[in-house]
């Protein structure tokens, strides 16, 4: 049993120091970008990169484990045939794709994924463009390496495993709970978040430090199971998909003017799952949310706005990004492709403008982490960043917290200052730092409960903001991520599950307790801001001006796999796996669900080329 364990422990130590040792030839093979960082930062590759890394190895463990496991009452011999071939095999074959990242990395500029399956068909192109004389090279470091490992493992390791001795059930029951165990390193730990890519992400202004912080192996991983998933949602060919999606952004108008100033502080608030549901003057319910209510009289409401997708990860970029959610995937999970996102906050600094995200819970959730470093924000303020005294919810501070924070941010910040909020009090599991006020122990009346406490920390934070010297040069836009099934357990489809309140304020607006009907999304908040400050971006490809004189008018969401495409008299809501046209009001003809389609195909064939 002793030595069962012995060989496992350093089994697994020597996936991890192998892993370790890949990236150190990475960092030397690009030595050109490696002497560009610190000692700090080649140290926090390292570091950061370490929870992949043991990621990768806690998978690999998982059948010598099982093999140890049920080869107790074996021998050592039929054991060590078996690992050691196990061992050979991925050791050639690890070690070939990491010789071929050296290489692809210094032409693509981003770590090896499933992105080369794409040239097989162009083999003979791809190998009359590679330089043969690095290729020998490489190919010679990938048998050497390949060879070295191995006469290291077999010696330190693998030559043991044949002295092992029969053993019983004991050991048996022993490996149960290891193998179990493994699912710790295999996920990050034991906190909400699982492992992703943008967990690796430390360094704000350097990518290949980020980059060498990934592990290779587990990165293809990733990216297998993601494969079939990227691939463009195709109903028209590609010329008829652009020129009916084009027809939907027709807008010759002059941009009606709400601001008092053209260069004022801008704060959006994203607030966690305020559906329109629970907002009195779009229609919800009376009471749960009477600070917003309050507030309405006080700006410019937009009463027809939708979010573009179904949660935080897609909310969050529809509005900082004017990108909306995929049918299928959330585009924060890769990394590559938010690279070439617009960002709001980019535009907003060429003109001196600070930029700052603040945030209660953990940056690693959702992939946030590579999506704000790839924003270059000036600052990222996230759980980790409050004392520990102030976790006093499962995903971090609650809400009042994290609007001090905000507060004083505000308070220290050089104007003009641009920053962005997301609240969380009120997701699952909806547990509050009050007394309960919505009265009921089912998760309707607890959600509610929770809108009422997120809705009250709001109201005391703009309590306190009318009274700061920075309120009357200041623009505030409130809006939710999503909106949710609570209350009435809307289906997950529908209107209801989609419209979401945004409402702007203070200072900086010229007018009160207005409504505006257009219909909006999302994706056309950070366009249409821009424009209220006379800056006119072309990158904004999925948005409209929504205060522009001929504004489109219209509002798009989407569902797994599926759209909902509404004007002001006309509705259609149209599920992809069917093919049907699930709900439709109004005069909704051909070309209508045509438009809806096209958007889809031009959406998901941006994503995939991304």
């Amino acid at each position: 049993m002793k030595k069962r364990l012995f060989f496992s422990f350093n089994y697994f130590l020597f996936w991890y120091l192998y892993f370790l040792v890949c990236k150190i030839f990475f960092l030397f093979y690009h030595f050109h970008l490696s002497k560009e960082l610190s000692l700090t930062d080649i140290f926090r590759v390292f570091v950061f990169g370490s929870k992949m890394d043991l990621s990768i190895t806690g998978y690999l463990m998982l059948f010598p484990g099982l093999i140890i496991m049920a080869t107790s009452w074996f021998s050592g011999k039929i054991i060590s045939r078996i690992l050691n071939i196990y061992t050979l095999i991925l050791l050639f074959i690890i070690s070939f794709l990491v010789c071929a990242d050296l290489e692809l990395y210094r032409n693509w500029g981003f770590r090896m994924d499933t992105t080369p399956l794409m040239y097989l068909r162009n083999f003979k192109e791809v190998a009359a463009s590679t330089n043969q004389i690095i290729a020998i090279i490489l190919i010679i470091f990938w048998i050497i390496f390949s060879y070295l490992t191995y006469k290291i493992y077999y010696r330190l390791l693998g030559g043991k495993i044949k002295y092992f001795e029969k053993s019983d059930w004991k050991t048996t029951l022993l490996f149960v709970p290891l193998i179990g165990a493994l699912i710790l390193p295999i996920r990050g730990g034991v906190g909400i978040a699982p492992i992703n890519i943008g967990s690796v992400y430390f360094h704000k202004t350097n990518e290949f430090a980020n980059h060498a912080a990934i592990n290779l192996l587990w990165n293809i991983g990733y990216s297998f199971t993601k494969l079939s998933e990227t691939k463009p949602i195709t109903y028209f060919d590609h010329s008829k998909a652009e020129q009916l999606f084009n027809s939907l952004y027709t807008d010759n108008g002059k941009t009606i003017k709400i601001l008092n100033t053209i260069r004022p502080n801008i704060i959006i608030m994203i607030m966690e799952s305020f559906t329109a549901k629970i907002i009195e003057p779009l229609g919800g319910r009376k009471g749960i949310t009477p600070n917003f209510t309050a507030l309405c009289h006080d700006g410019i409401l937009f009463d027809n706005f939708y979010a573009n997708g179904d949660r935080t990860d897609k909310g969050t970029l529809a509005v900082l990004s004017g990108y909306p959610g995929h049918p299928e995937l959330a585009i924060v999970n890769f990394p590559k492709k938010t690279e070439s996102l617009p960002y709001i906050n980019h535009d907003l600094m060429k003109l001196g403008y600070r930029t700052e995200f603040i945030y209660g819970s953990d940056i690693d959730f959702a992939n946030f982490r590579s999506y704000f470093v790839n924003a270059d924000y000036d600052s990222v303020i996230s759980k980790a960043d409050f004392p520990p005294s102030e976790w006093n919810s499962k995903w971090g501070p609650h809400d009042h917290f994290v609007l001090n924070k905000l507060m004083d941010e505000c308070n220290k910040a050089h104007e003009p200052f641009f920053m962005a909020f997301a609240s969380l009090s009120s997701h699952e599991p909806f547990e509050v730092p009050m007394k309960t006020v919505i009265p009921g122990s089912d998760e309707e009346s607890q959600f509610l409960n929770s809108i009422y406490y997120a809705d009250s920390s709001l109201g005391g934070f703009f309590r306190r903001a009318k009274n700061t010297s920075w309120w009357k040069n200041t623009l505030f836009v409130i809006v939710a991520d999503h909106s949710v099934r609570h209350p009435d357990n809307t289906i997950y489809y529908e209107l209801p599950k989609y419209k979401i309140p945004m409402l702007w304020l203070g200072g900086a607006v010229a007018k009160k307790d207005t409504i505006i009907h257009t219909f909006c999304t999302q994706s056309d908040l950070a366009f249409t801001i821009l424009n209220q400050l006379d800056i006119h971006p072309k990158n904004y490809k999925f948005s409209q001006n929504i205060l522009s004189s001929d504004a489109p008018s219209f509002s798009y969401y989407l569902f797994k796999n599926g759209f909902g495409f509404l004007k002001k008299d006309k509705i259609v809501i149209f599920d992809n796996n069917s093919g049907q046209v699930i709900r439709q009001s109004g005069d909704v003809d051909e070309d209508f669900i045509n438009k809806g389609k096209a958007y889809m195909q031009v959406l998901t064939t941006d994503f995939a080329g991304r």
